[in-house]
């Protein structure tokens, strides 16, 4: 089943990335393993840019657990593009993002899915709650799309 498509006013992050040669597979697009590192860079971008998360050093760390993407329109090399990111859930130790590609000045995804972080403890990897700095930083960013609730 085809999702509703999503567009830039339900994100309120965005992170650019300039699509690079490698990124296109045989058939002259990018590549669908690559949306996932796209969407991975983008979610760890608003959690250090936005949460002062410091992936180096936090003793809690998240891995991606879950990740899910429908793929709307080709990208290829040279494009640019915007992630737009929206927290859809905070949980005790996990983060739900929503996430959608969206090439240069379109207002309508390219792709869109989601990821699942939970936060472990670095060394014994054991579930660990998320930290309030991070749960408040994030509030701003928190879906109102009724659809990802």
């Amino acid at each position: 089943m085809k999702p509703d498509t999503k567009t830039r006013e339900q994100y309120a992050f965005f992170f650019p990335i300039q699509t690079r040669w490698a990124d296109n597979d045989m058939y002259g697009h990018v590549n669908n393993v690559t949306y996932y590192s796209y969407f991975d860079s983008a979610a760890n971008a608003l959690l250090m840019q936005k949460a002062g998360f410091e992936p180096k050093r936090s003793p809690c760390i998240g891995l991606v657990v879950n990740s899910t993407c429908h793929f709307l329109q080709e990208l290829s090399y040279p494009e640019m593009i915007e992630v737009g990111v929206a927290i859809q859930k905070i949980g005790n130790s996990s983060l739900i993002y929503d996430l959608a590609i969206f090439k240069n000045n379109q207002n309508l995804a390219a792709a869109q899915g989601q990821v699942v972080h939970v936060f472990v403890d670095r060394i014994t990897r054991q579930n660990c709650p998320i930290p309030d700095s991070i749960r408040e930083a994030l509030q701003p960013y928190k879906s109102t799309d009724s659809a990802c609730a």
